[in-house]
Protein backbone atom coordinates (compact mmCIF):
# COMPACT_ATOMS: atom_id res chain seq x y z
CA UNK A 1 0.00 0.00 0.00
CA UNK A 2 2.81 2.44 0.97
CA UNK A 3 4.76 2.34 -1.83
CA UNK A 4 1.55 2.90 -4.11
CA UNK A 5 1.67 6.26 -2.40
CA UNK A 6 4.99 7.24 -3.94
CA UNK A 7 5.53 5.64 -7.58
CA UNK A 8 2.37 6.27 -9.22
CA UNK A 9 3.22 10.22 -8.18
CA UNK A 10 6.69 10.06 -9.22
CA UNK A 11 5.61 8.42 -12.41
CA UNK A 12 3.01 10.84 -13.16
CA UNK A 13 5.43 13.53 -12.48
CA UNK A 14 8.07 12.66 -15.15
CA UNK A 15 10.34 10.04 -13.19
CA UNK A 16 11.39 6.77 -13.12
CA UNK A 17 11.17 4.90 -9.79
CA UNK A 18 13.37 2.42 -8.12
CA UNK A 19 11.34 0.23 -5.20
CA UNK A 20 13.72 -1.52 -2.60
CA UNK A 21 10.66 -3.53 -0.72
CA UNK A 22 11.35 -5.17 2.32
CA UNK A 23 13.03 -8.15 2.13
CA UNK A 24 10.44 -9.49 4.44
CA UNK A 25 7.81 -9.43 2.32
CA UNK A 26 8.76 -8.77 -1.58
CA UNK A 27 6.18 -10.71 -3.27
CA UNK A 28 3.25 -7.81 -3.58
CA UNK A 29 6.37 -5.68 -5.39
CA UNK A 30 6.89 -7.82 -8.03
CA UNK A 31 3.00 -8.58 -8.60
CA UNK A 32 3.01 -4.63 -8.62
CA UNK A 33 6.04 -4.83 -11.58
CA UNK A 34 4.56 -7.32 -13.90
CA UNK A 35 0.60 -5.79 -13.86
CA UNK A 36 2.73 -2.16 -14.86
CA UNK A 37 4.49 -4.03 -17.40
CA UNK A 38 1.40 -5.53 -19.03
CA UNK A 39 -0.31 -2.69 -18.52
CA UNK A 40 2.09 -1.16 -21.32
CA UNK A 41 4.44 1.23 -19.23
CA UNK A 42 8.12 1.07 -20.55
CA UNK A 43 10.60 -1.17 -19.20
CA UNK A 44 12.75 0.80 -16.92
CA UNK A 45 10.29 2.90 -15.78
CA UNK A 46 9.53 1.32 -12.60
CA UNK A 47 12.24 -1.28 -11.15
CA UNK A 48 12.29 -3.55 -8.46
CA UNK A 49 15.52 -4.12 -6.46
CA UNK A 50 15.79 -6.38 -3.63
CA UNK A 51 18.06 -6.87 -0.82
CA UNK A 52 18.91 -5.41 2.39
CA UNK A 53 21.64 -2.77 3.78
CA UNK A 54 23.41 -3.12 1.22
CA UNK A 55 20.90 -2.57 -1.41
CA UNK A 56 19.38 0.60 0.29
CA UNK A 57 22.90 1.98 0.88
CA UNK A 58 23.83 1.61 -2.77
CA UNK A 59 20.52 3.74 -3.62
CA UNK A 60 20.77 6.41 -1.15
CA UNK A 61 24.54 7.11 -2.01
CA UNK A 62 24.08 6.40 -6.00
CA UNK A 63 24.90 9.73 -8.10
CA UNK A 64 22.15 8.74 -10.13
CA UNK A 65 19.06 8.88 -7.39
CA UNK A 66 17.92 12.35 -7.09
CA UNK A 67 15.05 11.71 -4.40
CA UNK A 68 14.80 8.52 -1.35
CA UNK A 69 10.78 8.18 -0.03
CA UNK A 70 11.28 5.78 2.98
CA UNK A 71 8.89 4.79 5.20
CA UNK A 72 8.27 3.72 8.92
CA UNK A 73 11.12 2.25 10.61
CA UNK A 74 13.77 3.94 13.34
CA UNK A 75 16.07 3.41 10.61
CA UNK A 76 14.12 7.08 8.56
CA UNK A 77 16.72 9.18 9.96
CA UNK A 78 20.10 7.32 9.18
CA UNK A 79 18.28 7.31 5.42
CA UNK A 80 17.66 11.46 5.99
CA UNK A 81 21.32 12.02 6.87
CA UNK A 82 22.74 9.50 4.85
CA UNK A 83 20.67 10.71 1.44
CA UNK A 84 20.83 14.26 2.31
CA UNK A 85 24.33 14.25 2.61
CA UNK A 86 25.01 12.91 -0.87
CA UNK A 87 22.63 15.78 -2.19
CA UNK A 88 19.56 13.98 -2.25
CA UNK A 89 16.14 15.12 -0.89
CA UNK A 90 14.86 12.63 1.34
CA UNK A 91 11.07 12.13 2.61
CA UNK A 92 11.57 9.57 5.46
CA UNK A 93 8.96 8.77 7.62
CA UNK A 94 9.62 7.13 10.85
CA UNK A 95 8.11 5.38 13.78
CA UNK A 96 5.51 6.16 15.77
CA UNK A 97 3.36 5.34 18.91
CA UNK A 98 -0.17 6.84 18.23
CA UNK A 99 -2.24 7.81 21.36
CA UNK A 100 -5.85 7.61 21.62
CA UNK A 101 -7.32 9.42 24.44
CA UNK A 102 -10.95 8.53 25.89
CA UNK A 103 -12.64 11.32 28.22
CA UNK A 104 -15.49 10.48 30.39
CA UNK A 105 -18.10 11.63 28.38
CA UNK A 106 -17.16 9.50 25.42
CA UNK A 107 -19.55 7.10 23.91
CA UNK A 108 -18.05 3.64 25.36
CA UNK A 109 -19.04 1.07 23.29
CA UNK A 110 -17.41 3.23 20.03
CA UNK A 111 -14.60 3.92 22.33
CA UNK A 112 -14.04 0.11 22.69
CA UNK A 113 -14.55 -0.52 19.25
CA UNK A 114 -12.13 2.03 17.90
CA UNK A 115 -9.48 0.67 20.21
CA UNK A 116 -9.86 -2.71 19.27
CA UNK A 117 -10.07 -2.21 15.77
CA UNK A 118 -7.19 0.78 15.52
CA UNK A 119 -5.14 -1.40 18.16
CA UNK A 120 -5.25 -5.43 16.72
CA UNK A 121 -5.99 -4.61 13.13
CA UNK A 122 -3.13 -5.68 11.18
CA UNK A 123 -1.89 -7.79 14.10
CA UNK A 124 -0.82 -4.18 14.94
CA UNK A 125 1.83 -4.33 11.75
CA UNK A 126 0.44 -0.88 10.70
CA UNK A 127 2.44 2.75 11.28
CA UNK A 128 -0.78 3.83 11.80
CA UNK A 129 -1.93 1.38 14.61
CA UNK A 130 -3.52 2.95 18.05
CA UNK A 131 -0.97 1.30 20.65
CA UNK A 132 -1.70 3.47 23.48
CA UNK A 133 -4.76 4.00 24.96
CA UNK A 134 -4.95 6.89 27.50
CA UNK A 135 -8.57 6.73 29.95
CA UNK A 136 -9.02 10.40 31.59
CA UNK A 137 -10.77 9.96 34.65
CA UNK A 138 -13.32 7.26 35.16
CA UNK A 139 -13.59 6.30 31.51
CA UNK A 140 -10.76 3.92 32.05
CA UNK A 141 -12.53 0.76 33.84
CA UNK A 142 -16.02 0.83 31.48
CA UNK A 143 -13.19 1.29 28.21
CA UNK A 144 -10.84 -2.08 29.91
CA UNK A 145 -14.03 -3.67 30.14
CA UNK A 146 -15.32 -3.19 26.86
CA UNK A 147 -12.07 -3.78 25.01
CA UNK A 148 -11.41 -7.16 27.00
CA UNK A 149 -15.13 -8.26 25.97
CA UNK A 150 -14.05 -7.55 22.43
CA UNK A 151 -10.98 -8.94 21.96
CA UNK A 152 -12.61 -12.01 23.55
CA UNK A 153 -14.32 -12.49 20.46
CA UNK A 154 -11.77 -11.99 17.70
CA UNK A 155 -11.30 -14.62 15.41
CA UNK A 156 -7.44 -15.16 14.77
CA UNK A 157 -5.64 -17.30 11.84
CA UNK A 158 -4.52 -17.71 8.95
CA UNK A 159 -5.39 -14.43 6.43
CA UNK A 160 -6.29 -16.07 3.56
CA UNK A 161 -9.01 -17.81 5.28
CA UNK A 162 -12.50 -16.58 5.21
CA UNK A 163 -13.95 -14.95 8.19
CA UNK A 164 -10.43 -14.49 10.10
CA UNK A 165 -9.78 -11.01 11.86
CA UNK A 166 -6.33 -11.47 12.78
CA UNK A 167 -3.47 -12.70 11.06
CA UNK A 168 -0.12 -13.89 12.06
CA UNK A 169 3.05 -11.80 12.66
CA UNK A 170 5.70 -11.54 9.86
CA UNK A 171 8.45 -13.59 10.83
CA UNK A 172 9.45 -15.69 13.55
CA UNK A 173 11.93 -13.23 14.99
CA UNK A 174 9.25 -10.50 15.03
CA UNK A 175 7.07 -12.53 17.02
CA UNK A 176 10.03 -13.24 20.15
CA UNK A 177 10.58 -9.87 19.99
CA UNK A 178 6.70 -8.82 20.57
CA UNK A 179 6.47 -11.74 23.30
CA UNK A 180 9.50 -9.96 25.18
CA UNK A 181 7.84 -6.95 25.20
CA UNK A 182 5.11 -8.90 26.51
CA UNK A 183 7.22 -10.22 29.36
CA UNK A 184 8.90 -6.80 29.78
CA UNK A 185 5.22 -5.07 30.66
CA UNK A 186 4.64 -8.23 33.16
CA UNK A 187 8.27 -7.69 34.72
CA UNK A 188 8.04 -4.01 34.96
CA UNK A 189 4.37 -4.35 36.89
CA UNK A 190 1.74 -3.34 34.16
CA UNK A 191 -1.64 -5.08 34.65
CA UNK A 192 -1.64 -8.11 31.95
CA UNK A 193 -5.37 -7.89 31.47
CA UNK A 194 -5.46 -10.36 28.28
CA UNK A 195 -2.14 -12.69 27.39
CA UNK A 196 -1.66 -13.70 24.06
CA UNK A 197 1.61 -15.51 24.14
CA UNK A 198 0.63 -18.46 24.29
CA UNK A 199 -1.89 -18.19 21.47
CA UNK A 200 -2.49 -21.72 19.25
CA UNK A 201 -3.77 -21.67 16.16
CA UNK A 202 -5.40 -25.22 15.17
CA UNK A 203 -3.48 -27.19 12.50
CA UNK A 204 -1.07 -23.88 12.54
CA UNK A 205 1.06 -24.67 15.60
CA UNK A 206 4.10 -23.62 14.27
CA UNK A 207 2.75 -20.15 12.86
CA UNK A 208 3.47 -16.64 14.11
CA UNK A 209 0.58 -16.03 16.00
CA UNK A 210 -0.02 -13.92 18.66
CA UNK A 211 -3.49 -13.41 20.61
CA UNK A 212 -4.52 -10.01 21.09
CA UNK A 213 -2.82 -8.68 24.16
CA UNK A 214 -4.12 -5.93 26.83
CA UNK A 215 -1.92 -3.73 29.23
CA UNK A 216 -3.65 -1.86 32.15
CA UNK A 217 -1.79 0.60 34.58
CA UNK A 218 0.89 1.11 32.20
CA UNK A 219 3.50 3.66 33.06
CA UNK A 220 5.47 6.05 31.02
CA UNK A 221 9.16 4.29 31.94
CA UNK A 222 7.64 0.91 30.77
CA UNK A 223 9.32 -0.69 27.44
CA UNK A 224 5.58 -1.53 26.78
CA UNK A 225 4.75 2.42 26.55
CA UNK A 226 8.11 3.88 25.20
CA UNK A 227 8.89 1.59 22.07
CA UNK A 228 6.88 1.09 19.04
CA UNK A 229 6.14 -2.43 19.23
CA UNK A 230 4.74 -3.04 16.03
CA UNK A 231 2.24 -5.70 17.17
CA UNK A 232 -1.12 -6.85 18.85
CA UNK A 233 -0.32 -5.20 22.26
CA UNK A 234 -2.30 -2.68 23.34
CA UNK A 235 -1.58 -0.09 26.51
CA UNK A 236 -3.40 1.34 28.24
CA UNK A 237 -2.02 4.59 30.46
CA UNK A 238 -4.82 5.86 33.47
CA UNK A 239 -4.81 9.79 33.47
CA UNK A 240 -6.67 11.98 35.75
CA UNK A 241 -7.27 14.84 33.81
CA UNK A 242 -7.18 15.94 30.32
CA UNK A 243 -4.81 18.20 30.20
CA UNK A 244 -2.20 15.81 31.48
CA UNK A 245 -3.05 13.44 28.89
CA UNK A 246 -2.42 15.95 26.09
CA UNK A 247 0.59 17.02 28.10
CA UNK A 248 1.46 12.97 28.02
CA UNK A 249 1.40 13.14 23.93
CA UNK A 250 3.20 16.50 22.92
CA UNK A 251 6.08 15.07 25.19
CA UNK A 252 6.38 11.55 23.24
CA UNK A 253 9.21 11.95 20.64
CA UNK A 254 6.70 10.52 17.84
CA UNK A 255 3.87 12.69 16.30
CA UNK A 256 2.77 10.15 13.51
CA UNK A 257 -1.30 9.97 14.57
CA UNK A 258 -3.46 10.48 17.54
CA UNK A 259 -7.24 10.56 18.30
CA UNK A 260 -9.62 11.71 20.85
CA UNK A 261 -13.09 9.96 21.68
CA UNK A 262 -15.39 12.52 23.44
CA UNK A 263 -18.82 14.04 23.06
CA UNK A 264 -17.75 17.76 24.31
CA UNK A 265 -17.15 19.97 21.00
CA UNK A 266 -15.01 22.17 23.25
CA UNK A 267 -12.59 19.63 24.09
CA UNK A 268 -12.16 18.06 20.81
CA UNK A 269 -11.30 21.91 19.61
CA UNK A 270 -8.93 21.91 22.67
CA UNK A 271 -7.52 19.09 21.12
CA UNK A 272 -6.88 19.47 17.79
CA UNK A 273 -5.69 23.02 18.61
CA UNK A 274 -2.95 22.08 21.39
CA UNK A 275 -1.98 18.65 20.33
CA UNK A 276 1.81 18.73 18.37
CA UNK A 277 0.62 15.55 16.14
CA UNK A 278 0.87 15.35 12.01
CA UNK A 279 -2.39 13.38 11.69
CA UNK A 280 -5.44 14.50 14.49
CA UNK A 281 -8.61 11.89 14.95
CA UNK A 282 -11.60 13.48 16.29
CA UNK A 283 -14.19 9.95 17.54
CA UNK A 284 -11.43 8.50 14.61
CA UNK A 285 -8.85 6.04 15.63
CA UNK A 286 -7.24 5.81 12.87
CA UNK A 287 -7.02 9.10 10.88
CA UNK A 288 -5.38 8.67 7.56
CA UNK A 289 -6.26 11.76 5.49
CA UNK A 290 -7.79 11.72 1.85
CA UNK A 291 -5.43 11.60 -1.37
CA UNK A 292 -6.09 15.50 -1.53
CA UNK A 293 -3.96 16.26 1.88
CA UNK A 294 -1.06 14.45 2.49
CA UNK A 295 0.12 11.47 4.64
CA UNK A 296 2.95 12.58 7.43
CA UNK A 297 3.25 13.15 11.50
CA UNK A 298 5.37 15.09 13.17
CA UNK A 299 8.71 15.28 15.43
CA UNK A 300 10.49 11.76 15.32
CA UNK A 301 7.40 10.55 13.02
CA UNK A 302 9.34 12.14 9.68
CA UNK A 303 12.63 13.74 8.21
CA UNK A 304 12.52 15.77 5.15
CA UNK A 305 10.61 18.55 4.98
CA UNK A 306 7.60 16.65 2.41
CA UNK A 307 5.30 14.20 3.48
CA UNK A 308 3.50 11.59 0.80
CA UNK A 309 1.03 11.49 -1.70
CA UNK A 310 -1.26 14.55 -2.29
CA UNK A 311 0.10 17.71 -2.76
CA UNK A 312 3.39 17.26 -1.28
CA UNK A 313 3.97 14.22 -3.04
CA UNK A 314 4.04 16.27 -6.49
CA UNK A 315 6.01 19.05 -4.64
CA UNK A 316 8.97 16.29 -3.57
CA UNK A 317 8.85 14.52 -6.96
CA UNK A 318 8.68 17.85 -8.71
CA UNK A 319 11.56 20.66 -9.36
CA UNK A 320 10.75 24.13 -9.93
CA UNK A 321 12.41 26.06 -13.03
CA UNK A 322 12.40 29.71 -13.42
CA UNK A 323 13.13 31.07 -16.73
CA UNK A 324 13.63 34.80 -17.28
CA UNK A 325 13.94 35.59 -20.85
CA UNK A 326 14.07 38.58 -23.22
CA UNK A 327 13.90 38.91 -26.77
CA UNK A 328 16.11 41.24 -28.64
CA UNK A 329 14.38 45.27 -28.62
CA UNK A 330 15.56 47.93 -31.39
CA UNK A 331 15.53 50.30 -28.23
CA UNK A 332 18.68 49.74 -26.54
CA UNK A 333 18.60 50.43 -22.65
CA UNK A 334 21.86 50.86 -22.39
CA UNK A 335 24.38 49.50 -18.61
CA UNK A 336 21.88 49.72 -15.72
CA UNK A 337 23.89 47.95 -12.29
CA UNK A 338 20.84 48.43 -10.12
CA UNK A 339 19.28 45.59 -8.74
CA UNK A 340 16.83 44.38 -11.95
CA UNK A 341 13.08 44.51 -12.20
CA UNK A 342 10.71 43.45 -14.23
CA UNK A 343 8.75 45.74 -16.54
Amino acid sequence: MVPMWMYPIAIACGNTFVLKPSEKDPSTSLLAAEMLSEAGLPDGVFNVVHGDKESVDALITHPDVAAISFVSTPIARYIYETGTQNGKRVQALGGAKNHMIVLPDADMDLAADAAVSAGYGSAGERCMAISAVVAVGESGDQLIEGVQTRIEKLTVGPGDQPGVEMGPLVTSQHLDRVRGYVDSGEEQGALLVADGRDFVVDGHEDGYFLGPTLFDNVTTDMAIYTDEIFGPVLSTVRMEHFEEAIQLINENPYGNGTAVFTNDGGAARKFQNEIQVGMVGINVPIPVPLSFYSFGGWKDSIFGSHAIYGPEGVHFYTRQKVVISRWPDPIHRGVDLGFPTHG
